[in-house]
């Protein structure tokens, strides 16, 4: 039996997506998404930002790296993943990261940085994940 697993998250890229490709030529990019969110303590509303690694597959890992900036707003769809890997001390670690199904971008750079000429940016519409299964699960070379 199939379980949800389902993220929606809205934020700020903290730097620019990082773009590799994996020993078959499948391109993969990876960028981590400023969230922020609301609690109430005992005295009054606080927020806090929680920073979530992405990873985005296939030509929409191109698009990513080429149309994303640091500091431009984009909403992920995606699903929660946790990998574990060995660290080049030899520890185990793990990781908690959103594979990206679907990216919007929703806000267009600043024209300060000079690197994307807003006019060069598709619509604001999702942009589809063609990645398969196979690709997904193999490690990422971050």
């Amino acid at each position: 039996m199939s379980r949800l697993n389902k993220v929606f998250l809205i934020g700020r890229l903290t730097k620019d997506p990082d773009l590799r490709y994996i020993s078959n030529g499948t391109p993969v990019s990876k960028f981590t998404l400023a969230v922020s969110r609301s609690y109430k303590s005992q005295s009054s509303e606080q927020q806090q930002t929680d920073f979530i690694d992405i990873v985005v597959w296939q030509k929409q890992a191109e698009n990513c790296k080429q149309y994303l900036v640091k500091g431009q707003e984009a909403m992920v769809e995606g699903r929660l993943q946790i990998r574990s890997y060995e660290a080049a001390d030899g520890s185990k670690r793990k990781v908690a990261e959103v594979i990206a199904e679907n990216v919007q971008f929703l806000s267009k750079p600043s024209q300060k940085n000079n690197q994307v000429n807003p006019e060069d940016l598709p619509p604001i519409e999702h942009i589809d994940s063609n990645g398969s299964e196979a690709d997904e699960n193999e490690d990422i070379p971050f």
